[in-house]
C-alpha cells in the first residue's frame, strides 16, 4: 500500500493567502471557526484512549496530542487578535508548537483541551463578530516570519488551522474503520 504522506500531512491541502480576501471570505472563516468546537467534538467523543493515541500519520501526532495542540494554539491566536486589536502593531511571541505537543500536558485526558477550546472559541467567535471590516486590517509583527500578518490573514489561516487538524482526525478514522 502506499502512503501519500504529503497528503496525510495536509488533507485539505497547504494554507493559501487569497490575493484579494472578501468580506464573504471571512464570514465563511467566522463560520468555522465559530463551529470548529462542535465539529471537533463530533469526531472524537466516540474515541477510545488507544484511538486518541494513535497517531494521524507516520512521525505525526497522536489524535490526543493534535487536541492539545490546538488548544495551545487557538488560545495564542486569540491572545494575538486581543493584542492586535488594543496595540499599534504588536510583536507577538513565537512558541515551539512541537516541544509543547511533547509536553507532559499532551498526554491528559483531552477534556480539559476540548473544554479551553469551546471557551476560546465561544469567546473569539464573539470579539470576530464586534469586529468592523478596518479591525480585520490592524496588524501585528510575527517574528519568525519577519512581517505583518493582518487579522484577515489570520482569521482565514485559523479557519484553515482548524479544518486542517479536524481533517486529519477524520481521515484517521476513515483509514482506520473507526
Amino acid at each position: 500500500m502506499n502512503i501519500d504522506i504529503e497528503f496525510l500531512k495536509y488533507p485539505i491541502g497547504k494554507f493559501k493567502l487569497p490575493e484579494l480576501v472578501s468580506p464573504a471570505m471571512i464570514d465563511e472563516a467566522i463560520v468555522q471557526i465559530k463551529s470548529f468546537p462542535s465539529h471537533l467534538f463530533k469526531a472524537v467523543s466516540p474515541r477510545s484512549i488507544g484511538q486518541l493515541d494513535t497517531p494521524y500519520r507516520p512521525g505525526g501526532w497522536t489524535v490526543r496530542q493534535l487536541i492539545h495542540h490546538c488548544a495551545d494554539s487557538h488560545m495564542n491566536a486569540f491572545i494575538r487578535y486581543k493584542l492586535a486589536l488594543t496595540e499599534e502593531n504588536p510583536t507577538i511571541k513565537p512558541y515551539d508548537e512541537a516541544a509543547w505537543a511533547n509536553l507532559s500536558d499532551a498526554t491528559l485526558p483531552i477534556e480539559s483541551s476540548l473544554a479551553i477550546i469551546q471557551a476560546i472559541h465561544f469567546k473569539w467567535g464573539i470579539l470576530l463578530d464586534s469586529m468592523k471590516p478596518e479591525d480585520f486590517k490592524k496588524t501585528y509583527f510575527h517574528p519568525e516570519k519577519n512581517r505583518n500578518q493582518e487579522l484577515e490573514e489570520v482569521t482565514l489561516m485559523y479557519a484553515w488551522h482548524s479544518q486542517h487538524h479536524l481533517a486529519h482526525i477524520l481521515h484517521l478514522g476513515m483509514r482506520e474503520k473507526w
